[in-house]
């Protein structure tokens, strides 16, 4: 099926999930962080306001390329979506959920691990897609260079076998 859709709809859900999770968890953060700024020390301090910052930016970058990766089906954007997930949110998120020092209270706990559980579900979820876009647009592309092939076979490939070939052969006569 060559129009067959390579679009993921556990996928486009999660994504869209998140989509109305994210300011939730932004509200909580930064409620969270607000009252518990004066017991910080001046590094932790420094390193959570960073972590807010990078991780909203990425978290608004990361779900549109997911979103049009997925919907539009282009592996580039779906790849880059991965890849913000994977190596930048995801170990963000579990800093943020297992450190520590930082004096988590149970409600950031709480939505650290749905934030954690969502970005796992995405992590597997675009691999699969990912993978299966990349088959598909292989295989068509393999698919196309045999059709051109066939229609402008190369001079002198079709006719190895014959004794009426353009190119002598090295060592060989006429």
């Amino acid at each position: 099926a060559d129009n067959e859709m390579l679009s993921s709809l556990p996928l486009q859900m999660a994504l869209y999930f998140n989509v109305y999770y994210f300011p939730l968890w932004w509200l909580v953060t930064v409620v969270m962080l607000h009252l518990k700024y004066p017991t910080l020390s001046d590094y932790y301090k420094f390193i959570l306001v960073t972590i807010l910052i990078l991780a909203s930016l990425l978290e608004v970058i990361r779900l549109y390329l997911g979103y049009l990766g997925n919907l539009q089906e282009k592996v580039p954007e779906l790849a880059g979506c991965w890849l913000l997930s994977l190596l930048l949110q995801l170990p963000i998120i579990l800093f943020l959920l297992f450190n520590d020092n930082l004096k988590n209270q149970p409600v950031e706990q709480a939505v650290h691990a749905i934030f954690t559980l969502f970005l796992t579900f995405q992590i597997i979820a675009a691999f699969l897609t990912l993978r299966r876009m990349v088959n598909k647009l292989t295989a068509h592309f393999h698919l196309l260079q045999f059709d051109q092939l066939q229609e402008h076979p190369l001079p002198g490939f079709s006719s190895l076998g014959k004794e009426e070939r353009g190119v002598a052969m090295a060592g060989r006569g006429p």
